[in-house]
């Protein structure tokens, strides 16, 4: 991959995490309650009382600053992974209409991995 793309690609998903990380701690992205299904609320309203939200939020921010200082990106790519496929997931079976974030999001969590990959060969090789 040419490295002027991949260090677009990294700044562009570390804010993009970033902000959606800092935004589960500090709610200055408001969100739309009454325009979401009953279960997506259910679901959403489960993470908040077992606060796992604040999980995903360390997971975020975490990867964030990774990726934009450079450091541990290998390692938060793959974290971030779980984060990515559970957001598609969650906004392919309980809010489609919103589906298009959660997969920009997974799109350039894969480009890390592919990016990162000579980074994984001494894991796969073993």
């Amino acid at each position: 991959m040419n490295p002027k793309v991949f260090l677009v690609l990294r700044i562009l998903l570390g804010l993009f995490v970033l902000v959606f990380g800092l935004n589960k701690f500090f709610n200055f992205i408001p969100m739309d309650n009454s325009a979401m299904s009953e279960a997506a609320m259910g679901y959403m309203g489960g993470l908040a009382s077992t606060k796992t939200v604040y999980l995903v939020g360390v997971v975020e921010i975490l990867a964030g600053l990774s990726f934009l200082f450079n450091k541990y990106g290998a390692l938060m790519a793959l974290i971030l992974m779980s984060v990515s496929i559970n957001a598609v997931l969650f906004h392919a079976t309980l809010e489609p209409s919103t589906i298009m974030g959660s997969l920009i999001l997974v799109v350039l969590n894969i480009t890390m991995l592919i990016g990162y990959k000579n980074k994984y060969r001494d894991l796969l090789n073993g």
